[in-house]
């Protein structure tokens, strides 16, 4: 079933690709910033419609990827564990996402440790009563693990990655309700696939494909699962699975390494009741 959601987006009003810190940039492939634009506000208008909450992130000059707007934090019951980039080009996009946070109330925790919010860590709030997944291996350091785990007080198990192209851990395994998940087996060690096949006996399984096709960097209403256009073959695994894919074109957005996932921070308040 659904539930309905509150998402942070920013713009990509200044959106290109300027450098290279991950292996989808090329500088030398040119960005239609109005195609950027426009595949940005169908996705907004996209969750919009199946009925959730989108605040927008004000976007800052020479910050192109403050679109990625999952990178900024991870909250939990009204705490924001803020991010703390790896690459100097992103550092300033931390102070943007923790001006919003305490603008809105939230109780902000700033990072001691990298890490890059959302993009390395993925929420479930009913998988064994709370859990927190979290990548490491190329932009979160692990010791941010253990402190996302007092910060928030919810267990983290701790993933590696080994693959380049899946650089963060929404390019490699996404949560399809609160409780499930979809992951490529090939982005991580073997240590950490006996530990989700251990965890998510059922998970839904991304092939190659699937994953190179950004199908895995998706955000699902537990119902609805929106993801890239490009990625078929992951729709029609989620749908085998129970689920409603919702495309969506985001060819623009996928040349700085991202797609929807990137584009959408979950923000979690304090429930009440």
């Amino acid at each position: 079933m659904p539930r309905n959601r509150t998402y942070l987006m920013c713009p990509p009003e200044h959106y290109e690709v300027a450098y290279a810190i991950n292996p989808w940039m090329d500088t030398s492939t040119p960005v239609d910033s109005e195609l950027a634009l426009k595949q940005w506000e169908r996705l907004r208008e996209t969750l919009s419609g199946l009925g959730h909450t989108v605040h927008v992130l004000a976007p800052a000059p020479y910050l192109p990827d403050m679109v990625y707007a999952a990178n900024g934090a991870l909250t939990v019951d009204g705490v924001a564990y803020g991010a703390r980039f790896k690459y100097a080009q992103r550092t300033a996009e931390a102070a943007a996402h923790r001006a919003f946070y305490e603008a809105g109330g939230w109780e902000f925790r700033a990072p001691a440790q990298t890490n890059e919010g959302e993009g390395d860590f993925a929420y479930l709030p009913a998988a064994y009563g709370g859990l927190i997944l979290a990548g490491y291996g190329f932009r979160t350091e692990p010791a941010a693990h253990a402190e996302a785990q007092d910060v928030l007080g919810r267990p983290v198990v701790s993933l590696r990655l080994v693959d380049p192209r899946f650089y963060h851990l929404d390019t490699a395994l996404a949560p399809l309700d609160d409780r499930a998940v979809a992951y490529y087996p090939g982005a991580f060690s073997a240590a950490s696939q006996r530990v989700l096949r251990q965890l998510f006996p059922d998970a839904v399984l991304a092939d190659e494909a699937d994953a190179y096709a950004f199908g895995l960097n998706l955000v699902s209403d537990g119902r609805n699962v929106v993801l890239n256009s490009e990625a078929t073959g992951m729709a029609r695994k989620v749908e085998a699975a129970g689920y409603a894919p919702v495309l969506v074109e985001l060819s623009e957005l996928k040349k700085g390494g991202g797609s929807v996932k990137c584009c959408v921070a979950e923000l979690r308040p304090l429930r009440r009741g």
